[in-house]
């Protein structure tokens, strides 16, 4: 597809997707990555400070969080976290 950009996930995103269906926010994720997909730098995201500087995040609710780093020259989205980055 023109203009999508391709989503790499970490050990420990991995692991958190299974988190997400237990909690009952697999639905709403899934809708972010697909946003993800289309337009990484869509609104509304804010950008990470600390040790998650240059990363950038989306709500999946107050709590979690889908935390990415994006990939300009390689078109790609590398997703760190999707459950929360407070932990």
């Amino acid at each position: 597809m023109v203009g999508s950009w391709r989503l790499y996930y970490t050990a420990q995103a991995q692991k958190d997707a299974k988190k997400l269906k237990y909690a009952g926010l697999k639905e709403k994720a899934e809708k972010i990555l697909k946003t993800l997909e289309q337009n990484p730098f869509e609104p509304p995201y804010e950008k990470l400070t600390g040790d998650f500087e240059g990363a950038y995040s989306r709500r999946i609710n107050i709590q979690h969080r889908v935390v990415y780093q994006v990939l300009k020259k390689q078109r790609a989205v590398k997703v760190i976290r999707l459950y929360t980055h407070y932990e």
